[in-house]
């Protein structure tokens, strides 16, 4: 605790707070949707945003603790997509399932050592394209923020610009805590937040019987491993490294098939390591320290988890330009280092390629277009740029 509090700070807690209300407010939206479409019931949102947030936020809590590095895990945000439709014909139990079977697939691929391998085999180049292509839509949305509610989102830029221009301000207040504050009141000024009634309440979770069904074995257990292993901790690996951190690789592929398997019993999508919130928790500050951002981030979890319904209300009755600004600024360093690994070596054409297919974003047999910008890009390398691979 002591080696904790002497290495915590408050560029680590601003990190940690942007990087908590990203994972806290977008995605929980994503969720609400998917359970809107496949027709689950409010007990059944609210127990997969508790295993979703406070059975992650322990797995995140220890792993950053453990290996001093920022390694914060939620869930797989195209899994969830992929949720959706399923859910128009296939029951609740028989999806609960597929989660435990992809868990039980991911748990044993993490542990056999292969995914460290394929990972490591991979070019960052081509990785990186996929990051900044996929991360491309927060710098855009930044800028449509700006254009639809320039009373929110232009103060927070303007501060924002500000406190990294002065940088004796910006060491005292960082600047992404300080676009939040500013954003924060011209909200409250403007007349923009209206929560209406709230109450404290816990959210006690379901536990779920699994059913196993040949159809939704075939349909979720394969796509959703890859969207885990492949595109979302591709994703998160991808920045920590950029970022000077050697996360675990297969130690993290067991923890998320283990942890899908458990989070499944109450109702929660595949566990995978999120980019995102790893991105921004590793984007200021010394790399050493980056790890306590990551326990923050858990401890929020937690109590998140446990008040869902309150934090829910709370969050999305903000403007969603609040939101978009505030992911946009904090992405802002992290895309500028993507593009710079993408672009500035080896593998440039596999690069392009992979980052034009994965800002398309056409799903192929239910799987998201990051993972297709990869393979195709990958072979447009190993057909014309196979002089990078000798080197």
């Amino acid at each position: 605790m002591r080696r904790f509090l002497a290495d915590f700070g408050t560029t680590y807690a601003a990190n940690g707070l942007v990087g908590f209300i990203f994972a806290a407010t977008g995605p929980v939206a994503i969720i609400l949707a998917v359970g809107a479409q496949g027709g689950l019931s409010e007990s059944d949102l609210s127990s997969w945003i508790f295993g979703a947030f406070f059975i992650n936020g322990l797995i995140s809590i220890a792993f950053c603790l453990f290996y001093r590095q920022p390694l914060v895990f939620f869930w797989t945000i195209p899994g969830a997509v992929l949720v959706g439709p399923a859910l128009g014909h296939l029951s609740f139990p028989e999806v609960i399932g597929a989660f435990i079977a992809t868990g039980v697939l991911m748990t044993v691929l993490g542990l056999s050592g292969w995914v460290r391998r394929c990972t490591e085999a991979a070019p960052m180049s081509i990785v990186m394209a996929m990051v900044a292509g996929v991360f491309l839509r927060f710098g855009t949305g930044l800028v449509l923020a700006v254009r639809d509610e320039l009373l929110v989102a232009g103060p927070m830029v303007l501060a924002f610009v500000l406190l990294s221009f002065f940088k004796q301000a910006g060491r005292w207040l960082p600047p992404l805590i300080g676009a939040m504050a500013v954003g924060i009141c011209f909200i409250l000024v403007t007349g923009k937040y209206n929560p209406g009634a709230t109450a404290l309440q816990f959210a006690p979770p379901n536990l779920y019987l699994p059913a196993f069904s040949w159809q939704a074995m075939i349909e979720l257990v394969v796509p959703l491993a890859i969207t885990v292993l492949v595109v979302q901790n591709g994703q998160g690996f991808a920045v920590l490294s950029s970022a000077g951190h050697k996360p675990p690789i297969d130690a993290i592929a067991t923890a998320c098939g283990a942890g899908s398997i458990v989070t499944a019993f109450v109702g929660s999508v595949s566990t995978c390591l999120t980019g995102p919130v790893n991105a921004i928790i590793s984007s200021s500050g010394e790399k050493h320290r980056h790890y306590t951002a990551g326990v923050l981030v858990g401890v929020l979890a937690l109590a998140f988890g446990l008040l869902s319904p309150l934090f829910v209300r709370l969050l999305l009755s903000t403007p969603p330009a609040f939101i978009a600004a505030l992911g946009g600024l904090a992405m802002l360093r992290v895309l500028q280092t993507a593009f710079g690994v993408a672009f500035g070596g080896k593998f440039a054409l596999g690069a392009l390629v992979t980052f034009l297919v994965t800002v398309a974003d056409v799903p192929i047999f239910n799987i998201g277009a990051a993972f297709w910008g990869l393979v195709i890009g990958f072979g447009v390398s190993w057909l014309l740029e196979r002089k990078d691979f000798g080197r």
